[in-house]
């Protein structure tokens, strides 16, 4: 087995077990079919969205959390504000401190870069 599929394997393993509420996996389109397909006979619920170069972001995990990611990535995730990177990255279980200090930075440097422009 791919390591990719092993590292999905591993992802709905902790979904299963309530370790996580929803997932967000990045892998390479090859596997899309087979990726789907286990969430399927799982009966899990997903988000599929196109990343470019050949990779897709795959969210999974409960329905509260998917009806939100429609919400709130609706562009690449790189063009999210900090406000929305910050929800995403606390859905996402990430430490919520690193998420604080990375909502910060990217907030002052918003706020430079709009100074910057209307000088």
């Amino acid at each position: 087995m791919p390591i990719e599929l092993k590292v999905l394997a591993n992802h709905i393993y902790e979904y299963r077990k309530g370790v996580r509420n929803m997932i967000l996996y990045t892998f390479n389109k090859k596997y899309e079919e087979e990726a789907l397909e286990r969430l399927q006979h799982q009966g899990i619920e997903y988000i599929l969205q196109p990343v470019g170069n050949d990779r897709l972001n795959l969210y999974f995990g409960k329905r509260e959390c998917l009806d939100a990611i429609r919400l709130i990535v609706t562009k690449p995730l790189c063009k999210l504000s900090p406000e929305e990177d910050f929800i995403l990255g606390a859905m996402l279980g990430y430490d919520i401190c690193a998420q604080c200090e990375r909502f910060c930075k990217r907030k002052n440097k918003a706020v430079h870069s709009s100074l910057a422009n209307i000088q």
